[in-house]
């Protein structure tokens, strides 16, 4: 049998050679275009922020993840491929280190008249996601793609029917299970002249366990004591129906999901054991629903945007085994500001497959060309009510002329750490955080910016520190010289060091600089960084999926090219 290092290579030498021996034809006006990421990380040991005692700070030294894809159009079809390797790699797993290369992601596409075929690894979604979604979101490693055939044909001028069905990718494998999709939009318009329109929609999604994954979970269960043992079923499924209404400024989507009955592991299910003792964690069967909602207007100088999402029991993955950023067949859409500057980002919500009640408001306005204000706001809730993240953001920018910019405003949060980080007993984290941003074009070429920004967080009353790492400044110089060089040198400070920070060894606890400083280089489509990094852990999250980083010290050097 051909093995999967033998297959990577025939799928690799067969994209080389297709533009060459397709049909017998040479290239025949076909385009072959491409790109290439690559990140080194040279690591610097630092017992004393926590960047140690794993195997790139203490014997390797050195770690790399680099993706290149490749692009080939011709007689009709479209060709790509990608190739991954991960050298001494935390993506997978922040604590331990990961080595492997090949073919991450191939595929061929054709249009027939009407019909759309796709085989290989696909990238697609039904609605906003939230039965299905297959992507790839590299900072967390989550590349979901489903390895089979995607088949779309239009019915009609504005309604298209689509069929899918295969297995989703784990790194260069794939997990065992079987998943199959249909999918229904379309589009509808009033009379020449009308100011609305409706895309509605329709999707199921179906999953079939392996027999692998359904002896683990009658293995696993056999173990539970009578009153949590549950049935397992080979087959569930996702159902959802959606639709976007839009009518001269305003527009509204809705989109509510069902998933029938199925046994998942639930993290929070008391559990009993045999010697009486509870403990928390087990698998359970239970069906689940997610009812999306989101209402925008726009007009001259005014945005606003509303939005609701009440979730329970919807975690829909092609094992039941895996957690965290693995396997997930679904997105739940997330509901929470997505912040940019550095203390701003300490704190975000990962979304709560469990249970989750959301709401977050966001209004622009902008009074003048030179003015905009910006306030948004985000609650969230288990189905208890009990808290699990608030945010307050505001945000004010002014620009005068073209000479220079000045933004600013203030973030108030609370945050729920022992959902979010998974550090039981620690009370929300409340958090104030001013910040400012001010740029200035020194000339056409030429720019500087500056960033500034401080939080404050509350007392952790039982630990008699500040809660978590404590209070923090953070303050950031940038210089552009257009087109090619960009430098930047930033520190962030412990100012008021909390209990998480390291101990000054007389029973209290060490302020730390975390300084960086970084170079790029830009030219044409070729970006090249180099970076010195100290970095306290934290929280990296991309569309409401979050993981814990862990501290990082040492030297990063990023290679972004594309032809």
């Amino acid at each position: 049998m051909m093995n999967k290092a033998t297959l990577n290579l025939y799928i690799f030498l067969s994209f080389i050679l297709l533009p060459m021996d397709l049909f017998g034809q040479q290239g025949n006006g076909g385009t072959l275009s491409g790109n290439l990421e690559t990140q080194g990380n040279f690591y610097i040991r630092d017992a004393e922020i926590g960047a140690a005692n794993i195997p790139q700070y203490d014997n390797q030294l050195y770690g790399a993840n680099t993706w290149v894809n490749l692009t080939y159009n011709n007689w009709g079809f479209d060709f790509g491929l990608r190739f991954d390797a991960f050298q001494h790699s935390q993506l997978p797993n922040p604590l331990d280190s990961y080595t492997d290369e090949g073919i991450g992601r191939w595929y061929i596409r054709k249009e027939l008249d009407k019909l759309d075929i796709s085989a290989g690894y696909i990238y697609d979604q039904l609605g906003s996601g939230i039965i299905f979604r297959s992507y790839e979101a590299r900072a967390l490693f989550i590349d979901n793609a489903l390895l089979g055939l995607r088949l779309a044909y239009d019915i009609a001028p504005d309604w298209e029917v689509k069929v899918f069905s295969g297995r989703q990718k784990f790194r260069f494998d794939t997990y065992g299970s079987v998943v199959r999709g249909l999918g229904l939009e379309g589009f509808i318009t009033g009379k020449e002249g009308s100011n609305w329109s409706m895309a509605p929609g329709i999707g199921v999604v179906g999953r079939t366990h392996s027999e692998e994954t359904i002896d683990q979970l009658l293995a696993t269960i056999a173990t539970y004591t009578p009153q949590d043992t549950v049935s397992v079923d080979y087959n569930s499924y996702a159902l959802a129906a959606f639709n976007t209404l839009s009518a001269g400024p305003w527009s509204w989507y809705v989109e509510g999901a069902y998933k029938t009955s199925e046994v998942f592991f639930d993290p929070f299910a008391d559990k009993l054991n045999w010697d009486g003792q509870i403990a928390q964690g087990k698998f359970v069967r239970r069906s689940g629903s997610v009812l999306y909602s989101s209402l925008s207007y726009a007009a001259k100088g005014l945005g606003i945007s509303l939005e609701a999402k009440r979730t329970e029991n919807f975690t829909f993955r092609t094992n039941p085994f895996v957690a965290l950023n693995q396997g997930m067949i679904n997105f739940l859409p997330p509901m929470s500001r997505e912040n940019t500057y550095r203390l701003t980002t300490r704190y975000v919500p990962a979304t709560q497959e469990i249970g989750e009640m959301a709401v977050q408001a966001d209004i622009r306005y902008s009074p003048s060309k030179n003015v905009s204000l910006n306030a948004n706001l985000s609650n969230i809730t288990n189905l208890n009510d009990e808290v699990l993240y608030q945010e307050l953001y505001t945000e004010i920018s002014y620009k005068y002329k073209r000479k220079w910019t000045l933004l600013g405003g203030v973030q108030v949060q609370n945050y729920n750490q022992d959902v979010f980080e998974e550090k039981p007993g620690v009370p929300n984290v409340q958090t104030i955080i001013p910040y400012v941003d001010f740029l200035y074009k020194i000339d056409r070429k030429k720019a500087i910016r500056f960033e500034a920004q401080t939080m404050f967080v509350g007392q952790d009353t039982k630990a008699g520190f500040k809660q978590d790492y404590g209070d923090w400044v953070f303050g950031l110089v940038e210089y552009t010289m257009a087109p090619h060089w960009t430098f930047a040198v930033s520190d962030m400070y412990n100012m008021t060091p909390g209990k998480n920070a390291p101990d000054d060894g007389n029973g209290g606890k060490k302020a730390i600089h975390y300084p960086r400083v970084d170079v790029y280089y830009s030219r044409k489509a070729n970006r090249f960084s180099l970076s010195f990094i100290k970095q306290v852990e934290g929280v990296v999250c991309s569309g409401g999926i979050c993981r814990l980083e862990p501290a990082f010290s040492g030297v990063r050097l990023g290679v972004n090219a594309a032809f």
